[in-house]
């Protein structure tokens, strides 16, 4: 069985939109809700950056049922593991239980905001490793104290702890990421559909847990204005998971990306309101064992015809379609 969420995409929207428009999510009937958690947007087009964490409290209390999940919190340098521990078990405890913590190694594009500089891939990873360490014993409870290469914890200590312990996900790139998420994660975090991110995941010991996709879509009765829509603010997508760690600003993506051509763009994301194209789209995460599938809806102002419309035929395609949904 595979759930669809609906993706708070805060470099796109207001943060007061953002809450507004799960609350319409959920009424719509999406499965689940995850938040991206940026310090710059991906392009200057997409104009927006609000603090994740306050939004994430303000949709725990403007909701009722949905579960909430970071897509993903970077707990390496702008933020301190025991901060995020903190952080994420105040979340479960405001939002009754529905919150998930999904990590990542981070990007430069929001990371360098505090001036440490930005790691190589393989210390971001080790970083990364570390950081769960820490905030998987916080969350066991008691005084935590760490010295580690990267990081130290001096008697931390939550007070404030959720009666159901708040699920970690990491997000998974290749086989080091994978082997930390197979051992150390209950789910799996990806935004590209690849069986190999999912066998080396189960290798690792993720048998049996979810794993988490995510993909961006441009829904307009317009397809000629959902694809110029995608074009323009989401061109970087396709640079793919081994370049856009490394880009340091919004400028840096348009440049990286001024030949890419809206019908790129439209061939590789769905675009429109075609039923049949947004299946084939979605159908490989399925294929490729993911149980719950994000849709990002690109374009702030476009959220409500989005998901009235996925309400009344995105959704219900969805889980007919498609095998195991």
């Amino acid at each position: 069985m595979t759930d669809f969420g609906y993706t708070m995409l805060c470099e796109q929207s207001r943060p007061d939109h953002l809450v507004r428009d799960v609350q319409m999510a959920e009424q719509a009937g999406f499965d689940f809700s995850v938040i991206s958690d940026h310090y710059n947007p991906w392009l200057e087009e997409q104009g927006h950056s609000g603090y994740a964490w306050s939004v994430l409290g303000a949709a725990a209390q403007a909701t009722e049922r949905i579960p909430l999940m970071t897509y993903v919190t970077c707990p390496i340098l702008r933020y301190h593991p025991a901060v995020v521990a903190q952080k994420a078990a105040t979340m479960q405890i405001l939002s009754g239980g529905r919150f998930r913590l999904g990590l990542g190694a981070g990007e430069n594009l929001n990371e360098h905001v505090v001036g440490k500089g930005w790691p190589a891939v393989g210390t971001r990873h080790e970083m990364l490793a570390e950081a769960v360490e820490i905030i998987s014993a916080l969350f066991d409870g008691g005084n935590v104290n760490f010295r580690g290469d990267y990081f130290d914890v001096e008697s931390a200590h939550l007070y404030d702890l959720p009666e159901d312990r708040v699920p970690i996900g990491i997000a998974v790139s290749g086989p080091r990421s994978c082997s930390l998420a197979g051992e150390k994660a209950d789910l799996m975090v990806a935004t590209e559909p690849e069986p190999d991110l999912t066998r080396m995941f189960d290798e690792a010991g993720g048998a049996g847990k979810p794993r988490v996709g995510q993909i961006a879509v441009s829904y307009d009765t317009d397809r000629d204005a959902a694809v110029q829509r995608a074009h323009e603010q989401f061109r970087w997508f396709g640079l793919g998971w081994k370049v856009n760690p490394d880009l340091p600003a919004p400028s840096s993506f348009a440049a990286a990306t001024q030949f890419v051509t809206p019908e790129q763009v439209g061939a590789q994301l769905p675009c429109g309101d075609d039923i049949d194209e947004y299946v084939d789209k979605v159908r490989p995460f399925v294929e490729a064992g993911f149980t719950e599938v994000a849709l990002v809806q690109i374009g702030g102002d476009r959220q409500e015809p989005f998901i009235r419309w996925a309400e009344r035929e995105l959704l219900p395609a969805l889980r007919s379609l498609l095998p195991g949904s």
